[in-house]
């Protein structure tokens, strides 16, 4: 049982939260070069933080109030389908073989995603481990395109943390986070596109929606 955040501790939980697959580096610029980019403009920095709060206040409701992984899940997934574009992460995750998957087959997927992401929060952030967020309301430039949020987490005892930070774009929807960034350059997407590429080589579109599904179920399990 996970009683406090140790650097290790703290690592491993936001390690199986975030990633699915091997370690990748993303392609981002350093952040002294995105912020030559240019600033956002207020209104946009504090759209773009938003559902970055709100899915931070989930989690620490859902910590607080939520004795198993199901009613966690539940509390926190409004949070997660304001804050994250699924489609795009799980586009990107696929990679060029979500162009050609039917559309039911993008539909089951799209669901199976959901679940596994709602359940990888709602398994990891655990009453047993409360964690401190803390959230930069100064955005920056990401240099192919959107804003990145600078976000922590870590103990509530004051200390060591670990930065996440959110990559954002603007869409339809307004903003979403299309990216998740575990010590500021171990990308998500890329991480779940060599996980999710095994399961699509052996299954298709059923066998990595299977995986998921798996995932979810493990994750749910107390």
């Amino acid at each position: 049982m996970i009683c406090r955040f140790s650097p290790k501790v703290t690592l491993s939980l936001l390690s199986a939260c975030l990633l699915t697959g091997p370690v990748a580096m993303t392609a981002l610029s350093s952040p002294a070069l995105a912020q030559t980019a240019g600033a956002a403009a207020p209104a946009d920095a504090t759209s773009a933080v938003a559902p970055i709060s709100a899915l931070y206040d989930a989690l620490k409701t859902a910590q607080k109030t939520g004795k198993t992984a199901q009613q966690r899940a539940t509390m926190i997934a409004p949070a997660v389908d304001r804050a994250f574009d699924l489609e795009a992460i799980l586009r990107r995750s696929v990679g060029v073989r979500y162009n050609s998957l039917s559309p039911a087959d993008r539909t089951r997927l799209l669901g199976s995603f959901r679940q596994f992401t709602i359940a990888r929060y709602a398994s990891s952030f655990k009453p047993e481990a409360p964690a401190a967020f803390t959230v930069n309301p100064q955005t920056r430039p990401n240099p192919t395109g959107g804003l990145i949020i600078d976000t922590t987490i870590g103990g509530t005892d004051g200390g060591d943390v670990t930065p996440i930070d959110y990559i954002m774009t603007n869409g339809v929807s307004g903003w979403r986070i299309t990216d998740v960034l575990l010590n500021a350059h171990i990308s998500q997407v890329a991480a779940q596109r060599a996980d999710f590429g095994g399961a699509l080589s052996q299954g298709g579109a059923s066998g990595l929606a299977d995986h998921l599904d798996s995932k979810t179920a493990h994750f749910l399990h107390d």
